[in-house]
């Protein structure tokens, strides 16, 4: 199992044991991941770290300073 953060702007959209797709986003040099219709975004990726699963399970949501979090668990 591999687990990845996402950035999420607002809250209510999700709640935890939703199981979304993600989607992939290329940059030159990385990659990046959208979680279902857009409702969080990951940190950027190296090739080498790159997502082979295109759907996980939400584990948790959690608030901090610099805002909402989603912890999403994949199968790899």
């Amino acid at each position: 199992m591999r687990r990845m953060e996402f950035k999420m702007e607002r809250t209510g959209l999700l709640k935890e044991g939703d199981i979304l797709p993600v989607t992939e986003g290329k940059l030159p040099t990385s990659y990046y991941y959208t979680l279902g219709k857009a409702y969080a975004m990951s940190a950027n990726y190296a090739v080498s770290e790159r997502l082979k699963s295109r759907e996980g399970r939400v584990i948790e949501i959690h608030q901090t300073p610099k805002g909402f979090f989603v912890t999403v668990e994949f199968e790899e």
